[in-house]
């Protein structure tokens, strides 16, 4: 039998900080930038009730775990559920199995920040999000470690929501963080753009970047999702979390590559690559960089192990017992 610590929702609470799961999540790109193992995720479609399930994975050996994420989202409750086995990479014995739900907008954040000190500007201090939801509160809460923020403009649709993002995150930050009423009004003169919507077209006028900017941009995870327009990818240094994902569910790149604006090997590298130094990432202060953040077992794989850890050292969790193949696997 081997023990598996279960950590529920509450049992993850207030276990780490923004930049706690930065940390973690940059040592793992370091690591795929090393020769880890990860794949892009599998999405299987329900036509009806309509719905997702889907997972991936990856291997992180210097951490010395091994996960992912399963999850699945709407069919008849509308909502989502995100379950997160993590395994010893030594032995393969399951360690924990998390909720993974409130872990999910700090690791993408993550993610996102790392993105951001590997490519953007030393002196980026202003930046634009597009989207207001719980992923662009973590992707801005992230960010705000890498770099000294001073302004953060904030657009989405809905004036309500904008308004709210702005309030909350102008008391949890040092910067000045503002709401304005179009993406355009957001992107001017940023340093750092993030777009963190679930878009199907175009949140922003690619021609309207200033030299040097940076993009993170996390809702590009399936062909209908666009984010960026075909002049942001064709200007950018660009630079995925997985290359194997560009040309299966990277849907701002698909597009730019089926008008024939780029090739494949418009793909500069993956962002471990550039962590571990096997690749630069911007070349000059005027280069365009985007980094195309659609979720991989990279940074969920560390995030879990993290809090995995800190439960762990303070007693949280259920003990759970999963029998060994070997055990009950007896032929009889």
């Amino acid at each position: 039998m081997a023990e598996t610590l279960f950590l529920a929702d509450e049992d993850t609470a207030e276990l780490a900080e923004p930049a706690d799961y930065v940390t973690a999540v940059r040592d793992a790109y370091r690591q795929r930038g090393e020769g880890a193992p990860a794949k892009p995720r599998t999405k299987l479609l329900n036509d009806d009730p309509p719905g997702m399930f889907t997972g991936y994975s990856a291997i992180l050996p210097d951490t010395g775990a091994m996960g992912g994420y399963t999850y699945s989202a709407g069919f008849g409750e509308e909502d989502a559920w995100f379950v997160t086995p993590l395994f010893d990479a030594d032995t393969g014995e399951p360690i924990a199995l998390l909720d993974g739900a409130r872990m999910n907008p700090f690791k993408t954040g993550a993610a996102g920040a790392v993105g951001v000190d590997a490519l953007a500007r030393d002196d980026a201090r202003s930046v634009a999000v597009i989207g207001s939801g719980a992923q662009a509160r973590g992707q801005l809460r992230a960010t705000a470690t890498v770099r000294d923020l001073d302004t953060v403009w904030v657009y989405s649709p809905t004036k309500e929501s904008r308004e709210s993002f702005a309030a909350d995150m102008n008391e949890r930050l040092e910067a000045s963080v503002a709401a304005v009423a179009s993406s355009a009004a957001a992107v001017e003169g940023a340093d750092i753009v993030v777009t963190a919507t679930n878009a199907s077209d175009p949140v922003f006028d690619g021609d309207q970047l200033e030299d040097g900017a940076h993009v993170t941009a996390m809702g590009q995870y399936s062909p209908g999702k666009r984010e960026l327009d075909t002049a942001t990818i064709q200007r950018a240094v660009y630079v995925p979390d997985l290359r194997e994902r560009v040309t299966q569910d990277a849907g701002s790149f698909l597009h730019a590559l089926d008008e024939g604006a780029v090739t494949e090997d418009h793909v500069h590298a993956e962002l471990g690559d550039v962590v571990a130094g096997n690749a630069p990432g911007r070349e000059n202060q005027t280069d365009v960089t985007v980094f195309d953040s659609g979720g991989t077992g990279i940074e969920t794989t560390a995030a879990a192990h993290m809090l995995y850890e800190r439960a762990s050292e303070r007693d949280r969790g259920t003990e759970l017992e999963f029998a060994a193949a070997s055990d009950v696997l007896t032929g009889e």
